[in-house]
């Protein structure tokens, strides 16, 4: 046989209670009549609690009590046929006189003992399991209405009473027996003492109940029907990739609900434990789905994790002096003195030294806690043999549970990777020596982040989310978003990564939105968007949202985001940049972001700032990485100045190629801001630093391609006019190159501590003899490169490449 409990929204409404039913219609067909488990309705025990303290403070109740009543006596309306509904409502109109007696009595004493409470809370067990087991009569014929107070018998523990187990097996056991071929819908919650005063259970009381008719009728199985599918790995409310799990040890159960997790309450799996009955967590709402089962024997699990559990809002208080080391007893005089004044203490942890104990209890009992602790050990701290008890609020304790923790080796080293790498600081720390459980304590403000970053750690075969707030939204900001919204499929299936915008600002407008900014209308919820462009309120507003796996995207070639750098690495925020502008800026500078991100565990990434989409920067890395050391680079790095010589032969001439490559975009409006060579002198900066150079920008030494008199050329039109006048100069060049079967090359060269820039005239066994287009190329000559030097080539300028590097960079910064 089966005990099938139904909890308050079970039997919350008329849709639910007929749900209900049809779970029942099944289970009533076996020979073993099943046992059902009520509680109140959804609501009613707090509406009932709020009328018994109005009472006790002199107010009205009645308002309260007609709300009752009525939602009781339409929902038998609604379930019973007619000529049934008369003996229910006239049953159910005699508990509610009782109940208005009852109060009636507190209203005139002003007074409500835990005896009178627990009479009053009752009701909301009996009147839903009366009224639930008339209509369940009227579809299954033999069905009896159990008032558990009859059969389980407890201490006279008002509010959260223990019960007497060998009695209350025999009284359950004589009750089925006589009832044979009957359903038995039972009251939860309730209970009675020896006088018969009506009593309840505490906490998770209805399930409590169900748990001690199935461990006193060695029921096949315990069913508990709620709200949802089964335990989850984490509370759903905050993290939305939280999954239900398919079975549970009871250990594992028992360690997820006593931090935090509200499926069900540790003590009530205790009578079912003891017997090895499985615990099936099903949800009335989805009855096809299979739940959690809680059982003993567990098959082998994959998971190293089985859940993440959490207390939202918890208080610690650590004790400390030299008056503890080595006193024999301190810890059993301090946790005895908080057992006797019923402050229950959540988590304990203690110093190796014993100089100082630190624990958690609810933020209720915090100063109760204080006040008797002072007193016990007045005279220790008056002698200063104890410092004054230092108190912390607004805290929550994120605990990882599973039984495999105990095989899997670094668990504890991969929750704290994802703790520091999101900036959640760790103020205590507690794991018990069977090792299915570790225990932090953070600040409530981080919960939620931690969660969801933690869970992305562990629940590998999910996708890792990372949340990025875009800067600007020119051709590399709007190419990278066609992109991310083209591959967003790929990367999930193949990189396990799901990138949402949570951020975007241009110069004019920012919009956010922590859920993802959708990549088919951002372009019109940012032009939509309330908030006026401000880099500061963007940064601050990233900061606030406080989502972990945070990643800022600078798309823009402004220097106003460069100030910024820092202060993000420092709220542990990783950067990805196509600006060259703070690589390139002082030394100091390029040092400051480097050692801020690795000392915050962030990543700081620039692939781009090199030669677009190429992997330079990246290559240069992994040759340092590896140990190997750089003899020299040389590279042509400005896709303008590779296009003006790619081009200039033949008969062309220097003027209609420059212009050619205006026209085709390739050069900034004022084509000496290419030709001038200060875009390549930062990028070969930014190589000699990653190379390990303390470089500035005054040690590169840049010969220029133009002449005097074009550098000085007050516009444009008079740039284009000196050209012409210089067309001798650029031929003899061009000239003097063709002779020789050579090619004119811009070429960076770092090479004994130097950077030079110069124009070069290379021949075919020079591997940038053979360039086109507006291709970029790099040299790698390193102690392992020696004989061939390693070479990258390709696209070095664009919006699609220069937007596939920033792409890259996103995904290398999901795979750390």
């Amino acid at each position: 046989m089966k005990v099938l409990k139904f909890g308050g929204t079970s039997v919350g409404s008329v849709s639910s209670i007929q749900t209900l039913l049809s779970i029942l219609k099944d289970e009533v067909k076996n020979e073993e009549k099943p046992v059902v488990v009520l509680s109140a309705m959804g609501g009613v025990t707090n509406l009932l609690s709020a009328m018994a303290e109005d009472a006790a403070n002199g107010k009205e109740f009645t308002a309260g009590l007609a709300e009752l009543e009525k939602r009781h006596f339409d929902t038998v309306k609604a379930l019973l046929d007619v000529q049934n509904q008369n003996p229910a409502l006239t049953r159910l109109k005699i508990h509610f006189n009782q109940l208005e007696e009852l109060l009636q009595g507190v209203l005139t004493l002003r007074e409500l003992t835990p005896k009178t409470r627990d009479q009053v809370l009752a009701f909301g067990e009996r009147c839903s399991t009366l009224m639930v087991s008339k209509v369940a009569a009227q579809h299954f014929g033999d069905v009896l209405f159990v008032d558990a107070a009859d059969v389980i018998k407890t201490d006279s523990a008002f509010g959260n009473a223990k019960v007497n187990t060998e009695l209350t097996e025999r009284l359950v056991q004589g009750l089925y027996t006589e009832n044979k071929g009957k359903t038995l819908i039972v009251t939860g919650f309730i209970a009675s003492n020896d006088a018969g005063q009506t009593t309840t259970l505490g906490r998770g009381g209805s399930d409590y109940t169900a748990a001690i008719f199935g461990a006193a009728l060695n029921a096949q199985e315990v069913q508990i029907w709620t709200d949802v599918n089964g335990m989850m790995t984490a509370d759903p409310r905050m993290v939305k990739k939280a999954f239900s799990l398919t079975e549970l040890t009871y250990t594992e159960a028992m360690e997820l609900s006593y931090f935090g997790a509200k499926v069900i309450y540790p003590p009530t799996m205790i009578p079912a434990f003891l017997k090895k009955i499985p615990i099936v967590i099903k949800n009335t709402f989805e009855p096809e789905f299979e739940g959690t089962v809680i059982r003993h024997d567990c098959k082998a699990s994959t998971l190293p994790i089985k859940g993440i559990s959490s207390i939202n809002n918890i208080s610690i208080l650590n004790l400390e002096g030299s008056g503890m080391v080595g006193k024999s007893g301190f810890s059993g005089r301090l946790f005895s003195l908080l057992a006797r004044e019923q402050i229950n203490v959540i988590l304990i942890t203690q110093s190796s030294s014993e100089h100082s104990i630190t624990f958690a209890v609810q933020p209720q009992d915090t100063d109760r806690a204080k006040q008797v602790i002072e007193q016990e050990f007045e005279l220790e701290l008056a002698a200063k043999k104890l410092e004054h008890l230092v108190i912390e609020k607004n805290l929550a304790i994120l605990a990882i549970v599973g039984e495999n923790m105990k095989q899997t080796p670094g668990m504890s080293g991969k929750l704290f990777h994802a703790l520091g790498r999101n900036g959640v600081n760790v103020r205590a720390i507690a794991q018990g020596s069977s090792e299915y459980n570790i225990s932090v304590i953070i600040s409530a403000n981080d919960l939620s982040k931690a969660l969801n970053a933690v869970h992305d750690a562990f629940f590998v075969q999910l996708t890792k989310t990372l949340h990025a707030f875009c800067l600007g939204t020119g051709n590399i900001g709007k190419t990278l978003f066609n992109q991310l919204n083209a591959h967003s499929e790929y990367l999930k299936d193949n990189n396990g990564i799901q990138v949402k915008i949570a951020g975007i600002s241009n110069t004019r407008k920012m919009t956010f939105n922590s859920d993802g900014i959708s990549l088919d209308t951002w372009q019109n919820d940012l032009q939509s968007s309330p908030y006026e462009a401000d880099l500061q309120s963007f940064i601050n507003r990233m900061k606030e949202m406080n989502l972990p796996n945070c990643v800022f995207i600078d798309n823009t070639a402004s220097p106003v985001p460069i100030g910024f750098y820092e202060e993000i690495f420092k709220a542990n925020i990783s950067v990805i940049t196509c600006n060259k502008i703070g690589n390139s800026g002082s030394y100091k500078q390029y040092r400051t972001f480097k050692d801020t991100a690795r000392a915050h565990g962030v990543d700081f990434f620039y692939e781009t700032n090199v030669g677009a989409g190429l992997p330079i920067i990246n290559t240069l890395k992994n040759l340092m990485n590896s140990g190997d050391r750089v003899q020299r680079i040389e590279a042509i790095l400005s896709g303008t100045i590779s296009f003006i010589f790619n081009n200039f032969k033949g008969d062309a001439n220097f003027h209609d190629v420059v212009k050619e490559a205006q026209d085709k975009g390739y050069t900034e409006p004022d084509p000496r801001d290419d030709l001038s060579g200060k875009d390549f002198m930062r990028k070969m900066l930014i190589l000699a630093r990653d190379a390990g150079y303390a470089m500035e920008e005054a040690d590169v030494e840049i010969e220029s391609v133009l002449p005097k008199a074009s550098l000085e050329a007050k516009t444009v039109e008079d740039f284009y006019a000196t050209l012409k006048t210089e067309d001798a100069h650029f031929a003899k060049l061009k000239d003097a190159a063709e002779k020789d079967g050579k090619v004119l090359r811009y070429i960076g060269k770092l090479e004994d501590s130097k950077v030079t820039i110069t124009l070069q005239m290379v021949d075919e066994n020079h591997p940038f003899y053979m360039l086109s287009g507006s291709d970029n190329i790099i040299s790698f000559t390193t102690d392992r490169y020696r004989e061939r030097p390693l070479v990258v080539k390709g696209p070095g300028a664009g919006a699609e490449v220069t937007a596939a590097g920033v792409f890259a960079d996103l995904i290398n910064v999901g795979a750390n």
